[in-house]
C-alpha cells in the first residue's frame, strides 16, 4: 500500500476530528472523496461488560490462534476493505482512507489487532488510539470466530493499558451480542471528553503508558505477561478467556 500516492487526509486532522468526535468514510472503494459523520446516536463497547460466550471462550482456550499487534497493519486494513457480499460488494475505506491510516499508524495513533493459523492472516481488526480512547474502525473474520478473538483480545488489551472507552461508531446486532451498546452523541461527547483528559492512575496496568496511543501495544504486552506469570505462557488465549470470564 503506497501511500505516498495518494492525497492523504493529514495525521493531524485525522486526530483533530477524533477528538472532536467525528471520522472520515467515503462511498466506495475507488472513491476519492471522503466525508464526516457524526453520528447522532454511538455505539461504544464497555470494556467491563463484553459477553464472552462458550463458543469464544472454547475458541481462545483451544490456542489455534496466534495473536499479535500492530504485526501487520497494512494487510488488515486491506483485509477490512475487501469488498462483503452482505455490503453489496461495496466498502467505506477507500484507498485514499487505508493510505491515510497507514500513516497515522507510522505516527503512533493507529494500532491493529491480527490473528493467524499458522502463517496464514485469518482474523483482526485496527482502530485509533490517543489518551484513554480507543476507536474501532473495522475488523474481519476468514475463519469462524477470528474476528471475535481479536475482539476479546482487544478488550483485555485495553483494560490492562488504561483505555476508558471502546467506540465501535455503529451498532450492529452482531457487536450488540458482544455486549456493546448503544448511547446519545451527547452521551458520548461526554464520555469522550472525560477518558481524553482523565488522569486516574487506578485502572492503569502494571507498567501501562499514560498516553493513549500507547495503550492498546503497552495493554497488549502486559496481558502477554500475565499469561505467562499466570503460567499460560504456551497459551495465552486461556489467559484472555479467564479474564473475561470471570468478569462477564
Amino acid at each position: 500500500m503506497d501511500c505516498a500516492n495518494l492525497p492523504l487526509i493529514e495525521p493531524s486532522l485525522l486526530l483533530l476530528a477524533y477528538r472532536s468526535g467525528v471520522f472520515p468514510m467515503a462511498d466506495a472503494r475507488d472513491d476519492p472523496e471522503i466525508f464526516w459523520v457524526e453520528p447522532k446516536r454511538r455505539g461504544i463497547l464497555p470494556l467491563d461488560g463484553f459477553h464472552c460466550s462458550h463458543s469464544l471462550a472454547r475458541s481462545l482456550r483451544k490456542g489455534g490462534f496466534t495473536v499479535t499487534c500492530n504485526a501487520a497493519f497494512a494487510r488488515v486494513v486491506q483485509e477490512c476493505a475487501a469488498p462483503r457480499p452482505s455490503e453489496s460488494g461495496q466498502t467505506w475505506i477507500s484507498h485514499r482512507i487505508a493510505a491515510s491510516y497507514c500513516a497515522l499508524h507510522e505516527v503512533g495513533l493507529a494500532h491493529s489487532i491480527e490473528v493467524w493459523r499458522g502463517d496464514e492472516l485469518v482474523g483482526g481488526l485496527y482502530g485509533v488510539g490517543f489518551d484513554r480512547v480507543f476507536c474501532g474502525e473495522s475488523m474481519f473474520s476468514r475463519v469462524s470466530n477470528a474476528s471475535k478473538v481479536a475482539l476479546a483480545w482487544l478488550v483485555v488489551a485495553l483494560r490492562m493499558g488504561g483505555v476508558e472507552l471502546l467506540d465501535c461508531q455503529f451498532i450492529t446486532p452482531h457487536l450488540a451480542s458482544l455486549g456493546a451498546i448503544e448511547i446519545t452523541q451527547k452521551d458520548y461527547m461526554a464520555r469522550l471528553d472525560a477518558a481524553q483528559f482523565s488522569v486516574s492512575s487506578a485502572r492503569v496496568g502494571a507498567g501501562a503508558s499514560s498516553a493513549g496511543a500507547a495503550s492498546l501495544a503497552t495493554g497488549f504486552g502486559a496481558a502477554l505477561a500475565a499469561a505467562k506469570s499466570a503460567g499460560f505462557s504456551s497459551s495465552p488465549g486461556n489467559f484472555i478467556a479467564q479474564s473475561l470470564t470471570q468478569t462477564s
